[in-house]
């Protein structure tokens, strides 16, 4: 055992360097990467814009902690809320505190506009979630490598089943504060529930008089087509989490977006983060919003999930995968172990091949690529996963 704790078990290979969509490992050799920083990486690694941002900002101011006000914090909330169309941010560090951050303001919203009797408010959230690794959050995992032997765990929640609003409606009490879910489960393996299901949710929200938050950590920012997963559906949360894709890659940036008089809840003292909207951060934030300005990258997604659909849809066809499911350029793609080969080691034998992706439930593999592949790389990428689910079976 050496110096570094086993809380990972990553494929056997060395990375040093990436541009675009590309990573080279130690010996040299080039990768296609099919994961990009489960989402992290939406623009490419070392995107010249992002590290242009970075570079500069290193030179003139990179923490003041919110101690003091820095020239680049009310910029970042500005053209954050401009581009998600919401009223209110509030900066963190990563997507499980921007996830903690919004269940903090859902229940001091309780407590405070909606009168809740303090202490017993509940939110409504989905099994087979993944919100983040902090005692509170794995407190209402399903998954028992997340949850067991972390306890005792934090009260609080309601598990009903995903994509069923007639359960989450159901579970609305007097004391439920709020709907807490992922509008595509990532971790989970891409799992995008029926059309109607956000709309529903939605519905029952605003009937109730309870927060619905949607976590985009994974699904924001470009991933499926759109800015945010939630406009496919025309439904905007009251309270969104943003992560990984808003830190371009380079460093941790996330947020809370969303109603005013919700975050408006937070008053000086009451909730903090000493790196949370740093110079550096807001610098960067601010480049990664002006790249999704554009519409380039969320239109890139948009025409490469054809073709994405198109080469799965043979491959399921042939019987070498199960089933997938995909969304601009994220799918979950099913493999059953008993035609000989698990989810990881196709991942291995991706690899091998000049592909990296991630397994995840042991039976499913995570596609999702920098949203900055050219078609021909992406072809490239299916070949190579083609010939690894022949040579498995």
């Amino acid at each position: 055992m050496g110096s570094l704790a086993s809380n990972y078990a990553p494929l056997d290979v060395t990375l040093s360097h990436g541009s675009g969509a590309w990573l080279t490992d130690v010996n040299g050799t080039r990768y296609l990467d099919f994961l990009a920083g489960y989402s992290a990486v939406n623009f490419g690694h070392c995107h010249p814009t992002l590290t242009a941002a970075v570079h500069e900002q290193l030179d003139t101011l990179t923490l003041v902690s919110r101690a003091f006000k820095h020239d680049l914090l009310e910029p970042f909330a500005d053209a954050l809320t401009a581009l998600t169309c919401t009223e209110m941010m509030l900066p963190m560090n990563t997507g499980a505190e921007a996830v903690e951050t919004a269940i903090k303001a859902a229940r001091r919203w309780a407590y405070l506009a909606k009168g809740i009797p303090e202490g017993t408010a509940d939110i409504i959230v989905a099994a087979n979630s993944f919100h983040g690794r902090t005692t509170t959050i794995v407190s209402f995992s399903t998954d028992p490598d997340a949850r067991d032997h972390y306890g005792p765990h934090t009260p609080g929640f309601t598990i009903v089943p995903y994509d069923d609003a007639d359960a989450v409606a159901e579970a609305i009490t007097p004391t439920t504060a709020a709907i807490l879910v992922e509008p595509i489960q990532g971790e989970g393996g891409v799992i995008i529930p029926s059309s109607d299901y956000l709309p529903q949710l939605r519905a029952l929200a605003d009937h109730h008089n309870i927060l619905l938050i949607l976590d985009e950590v994974q699904a924001g920012l470009g991933r499926t087509g759109y800015t945010l997963a939630q406009q496919r559906t025309g439904v905007a949360g009251d309270l969104t989490t943003l992560g990984k894709a808003l830190g371009g890659g380079i460093l941790p940036v996330s947020a809370v977006t969303g109603r005013a008089d919700v975050l408006g809840v937070f008053t000086p003292g009451t909730h903090g983060s000493t790196f949370g909207g740093n110079p550096l951060a807001c610098r960067v934030g601010i480049a990664v919003v002006h790249l999704l300005e554009t519409g380039e990258f969320q239109a890139r997604a948009r025409k490469l999930e054809r073709p994405l659909r198109e080469r799965l849809t043979a491959l399921h066809e042939r019987g070498l995968i199960t089933a997938f499911r995909n969304v601009g350029l994220w799918a979950g793609v099913d493999v059953d172990p008993a035609h000989g080969a698990t989810a990881k080691d196709v991942c291995i034998g991706l690899r091998d091949r000049g592909v990296l992706a991630k397994d995840t439930h042991g039976s499913t593999i995570r596609l999702a690529p920098p949203l900055v592949i050219t078609e021909q790389e992406l072809h490239t990428a299916m070949d190579a996963f083609e010939e690894t689910l022949v040579s498995t079976r």
